[in-house]
């Protein structure tokens, strides 16, 4: 019988194991599927006639990828001749622009049995000139040119008048025995007939996206009736379209945009119009992309070609066409990248509901998507070296933006649904009087306003627990009238509080908590820390010093609060901003027992805290550093959510940013001297190295922000300057930003309405606050990263917001702002109002603006003054033996009779 109910556990063991398995997998192929689906939707066919038949004619360069005229880099003849084989499978003939450059090809386009029209380049260079018509009426002569073009839009571009090219045309087709033309668009022809009469023929360039038609809105129409207008205006001379074609990529231009559909549907839509119609001579535009062209055209100079600059198809001129030809593969690999580590999370969080799973599955799948299609974009372009160094610098923040887009759906996925949670904590039954563990509360300050410590140390004497002691130390505040009133008060409380001030004391807080550690009673089972500005709840120790009956539990951690918010709008803000992590990341990371350890309303098991080092004084996040250390010992961490004290919120912007820039930094210090652990397994487990890092991310985003801001700025500046150096696309800036903007606004308040008890109102104020500090935390990440040592400053809090007060707290957001806003005017006066690309780029300078923008309007609320009440509030009476000094509520209290001591060192005062 025993071995029959042992091994019934073993099979159901097995069937939830496969059951788990055949979950995961379902989900993942499942959302895989509706992966496809999605990418399927957004590809939808795209009709366009079939394309048979050989091309009439092909506008041709010979130029590779990395050749170009302009940096003097030129194709070999083995190139050429490579090229002339491959055109010859396309069509029978092939128009030049140059022959001094290339005197080769008339010879080899006759070896593979193409008929040239040969193109004469002219400009200001006069030598050039005479070379190009050397070159061409040598050739000519040879019998291998079938026509000549001498002059590419010269007309148009101001290069020549009429006068001047017709004098050059007249004499080349006395020296040619074929046919003479020049090219220009069909405007130029159509306003100077006199050209017209300088020629054998006309070759005229029919290029609709330059006339702002779309391509899908009747360009060829539109081509096809210009050249019936020029038929009907010119009727006894030949005319040859030299040039009529659409590019695949590049800017829009009059709000027509290029995509290699809308090229490929141009292109058949023309060449299934003309295919049975002789009278039709043409030149496509052009054989082969150009990427040399953007320097001198702009990028859509470079994607004319209907095949690539390496010599492969861009489309196919039968078939189906789509928005992006390769978007089945694109979705595939999306797939395929997502498939294993959906399977995986799916069976690691199979506790998890399955709306969870699903939601997360789906939005990883989202991320995949995107990654393949960012990292897939590049390869449309042709880039420059600078441009990939660019993007060296680009790929890693795409990276990091993606990581924290998982970690928000990974949080959001399981605390969003109830019932996910298995690690949570109440608070526990008051122990026996006679068996309670001694417990040492320590609260380090410096510089704070008396009446709010003595606030703090009378909650401390209301604690409904007997085996305590509270130990306050003062650590280099040089005014006596802030520290002399706390001592005073402390001298008439019981033997159990004790007060001590340093003078010149190192360490910042930790030295002064280290101190307070040789001060302690030997008896103390538990050190508890709490703020000089926390009014703490009588069974703070009653509810959670049972936890540490379980050897292996470190650190009780009870959530900050705050109180007396309510009356002054940036601080309402500011406690809704605090609130949010203490309900939402602080779950997320209890439940794998990695929780941020707090320097207030946070119990530490004392023989831990001396055998592991104490607190460390090299960091000014002490308190965070020490349950790291902890956890990399071993010890399990309890993070209860039930406010058990409350504080004060800084006092204005500036004492927010202060503090959270000093988080940031500190957080630096503690990656830097912990990263070993934090990046391989072993002392820390699986899950605390994740949030961790995963935690530590979104300030690392805010520090790629301004790297941003400074980068956009540059840019914009070289767009204004100088167009041809900056070509990289602006999707590759803009896409990221705006979905990792977009996520983060739909996400964070989705949980906010979820779990933190705060009105619309005030989830936007919360957002608005957090936006705020991106600056801020971005210098403390930087600082942090660069130096091994900080200062720990204070966050002024407790002092009274009257009106008015200075900008300078937010300078350097000021700063950056103004330098964002002059580059989206300057973008506004120098580019075209119907330029989609700059109105784009304008966009995402707004959006690195708008943290900018954010500080100084909680600069502006944070100087805003509190709030009058009807009625007067009721103020908590001052202890009998204290007694106001002045009428200022920022003077110090003195009990009365006493007078200032003499300062030591490190002067304690003990009640006998």
């Amino acid at each position: 019988m025993q071995q029959v109910s042992a091994v019934i556990p073993r099979r159901q063991h097995a069937r939830s194991r496969v059951g788990a398995w055949f979950a995961a997998i379902a989900i993942a192929l499942a959302v895989g599927a509706a992966n496809m689906g999605v990418w399927q939707y957004l590809n939808p066919p795209i009709e366009a006639p079939v394309a048979t038949g050989p091309i009439h004619g092909l506008a041709y360069n010979a130029y590779g990828r990395w050749d170009s005229p302009i940096a003097e880099r030129y194709p070999s003849e083995a190139d050429i001749d490579a090229d002339m084989a491959l055109l010859a499978t396309y069509t029978d003939r092939i128009r030049t622009y140059t022959s001094g450059e290339f005197p080769m090809i008339p010879e080899l386009a006759q070896r593979h049995g193409l008929k040239l029209t040969a193109g004469v380049w002219l400009d200001h260079r006069f030598g050039n000139n005479q070379k190009e018509i050397t070159a061409v009426i040598r050739a000519a002569q040879s019998g291998a040119v079938e026509r000549v073009v001498a002059g590419n839009e010269t007309i148009l571009h101001n290069i020549f008048t009429v006068s001047e090219l017709t004098d050059q045309l007249r004499a080349l087709r006395r020296e040619l025995r074929v046919p003479v033309s020049t090219a220009e668009p069909w405007h130029v022809w159509m306003r100077n007939p006199s050209l017209v009469d300088a020629v054998d023929y006309i070759t005229v360039h029919l290029l609709p996206y330059w006339e702002g038609v779309p391509a899908d809105g009747g360009a060829v129409d539109y081509a096809m009736q210009r050249l019936e207008q020029m038929r009907k205006r010119f009727p006894h001379k030949h005319i040859v379209i030299g040039e009529i074609g659409w590019p695949s990529q590049g800017d829009r231009f009059d709000g027509v945009s290029t995509s290699p559909a809308a090229q490929a549907q141009f292109l058949r839509e023309f060449l299934a119009r003309v295919q049975n119609d002789p009278s039709i001579d043409y030149f496509l535009m052009e054989a082969v992309d150009q990427p040399w062209k953007a320097a001198n055209e702009g990028r859509v100079g470079g994607y004319w070609g209907m095949l690539h600059a390496d010599r492969t198809e861009k489309f196919s001129f039968d078939g189906p066409l789509f928005a992006d030809p390769s978007w089945h593969d694109k979705a595939v690999l999306a797939c395929l990248l997502a498939f294993g580590p959906l399977v995986w999370f799916c069976l690691a969080f199979a506790r998890m509901r399955i709306v969870s799973r699903v939601a997360f599955a789906l939005i990883a799948q989202a991320v995949a998507s995107f990654v393949v299609w960012l990292v897939a974009l590049p390869l449309d372009y042709y880039l420059r070296p600078v441009d990939w160094i660019a993007l060296l610098v680009l790929v890693p923040s795409l990276t990091i933006m993606a990581g924290i887009l998982l970690s928000h759906a990974f949080e959001f996925a399981e605390l969003f649904w109830k019932g996910n949670l298995r690690r949570e904590f109440e608070p526990l039954p008051a122990a026996d009087p006679h068996h309670q563990p001694f417990v040492s509360v320590h609260l380090a300050c410096c510089n704070e306003p008396p009446e709010m410590v003595i606030a703090t140390i009378e909650s401390l004497r209301g604690l409904d627990y007997a085996n305590y002691e509270v130990l306050v130390i003062d650590n280099n505040t040089r005014d006596e009238a802030l520290w002399k009133p706390v001592e005073a008060f402390m001298a008439g409380l019981g033997g159990n509080f004790r007060f001590f001030h340093l003078e010149n004391w190192p360490g910042f807080k930790a030295g002064a908590l280290n101190f307070a550690l040789s001060q302690t009673d030997p008896r103390a089972e538990v050190i508890g820390v709490v703020d000089a500005d926390y009014v703490v709840e009588p069974d703070w120790l009653s509810g959670y010093v049972g936890y540490f009956s379980d050897p292996s539990v470190g650190v009780v951690q009870a959530p900050q609060a705050h109180r007396e918010w309510g009356r002054q709008l940036f601080r309402r803000m500011m406690n809704w901003e605090y609130d949010g992590f203490f309900r939402i990341g602080m779950h997320h990371r209890n439940e794998r027992d990695a929780i941020i350890q707090h320097g207030t309303m946070t119990l530490v098991r004392a023989e831990s805290l001396e055998r592991h080092g104490r607190w460390s004084e090299w960091c000014i996040c002490e308190d965070s550093e020490l349950g790291l250390r902890l956890m990399k010992e071993g010890m399990r961490t309890v993070y209860i959510d039930r406010v058990m004290g409350r504080g004060l919120t800084p006092d204005d912007f500036a004492a927010f940013r202060k503090q959270r820039k000093r988080w940031a930094q500190g957080a630096m210090q503690i990656m830097k001297a912990h990263w070993r652990d934090l990046v391989r397994p072993g002392r820390l487990r699986r899950g605390q190295r994740y949030h961790f890092v995963a935690g530590w991310l979104p300030w690392i985003g805010d520090a790629l922000h301004l790297v941003f801001a400074l980068a956009a700025m540059f840019y914009t500046i070289g767009i204004m300057a100088a167009p041809k150096y900056f070509s990289l696309p602006i999707t590759l800036f803009m896409v990221p930003l705006a979905v990792f903007v977009v996520a983060k606004v739909v996400i964070g308040p989705l949980l906010y309405m979820r779990r933190v008890p705060c009105s619309i109102g005030e989830i936007f104020g919360a957002a608005l606050s957090g936006m705020g500090l991106s600056h801020a935390i971005a210098t403390g990440v930087f600082t942090g990263l660069a130096q091994k040592t900080g200062v720990f400053e204070i966050t002024k809090k407790g002092s009274k917001v009257t009106p008015g007060g200075s900008f300078g707290a937010v300078r350097e957001e000021a700063m950056l702002l103004l330098g964002l806003v002059t580059c989206a005017v300057g973008m506004a006066l120098t580019r075209l109002p119907n330029h989609v690309e700059s109105l784009l780029w304008m966009g995402v300078l707004g959006l690195l603006a708008a943290p900018y923008l954010a500080a100084l309007l909680c600069q502006v609320l944070s100087l805003l003054p509190e709030r009058t009440e009807k009625a007067p509030a009721k103020v908590r009476p001052l202890p009998s033996n204290v007694v106001p000094i002045g009428a200022s509520p920022r003077r110090p209290m003195i009990p009365a009779g006493l007078s200032p001591l003499a300062p030591a060192a490190a002067h304690s005062t003990q009640a006998r």
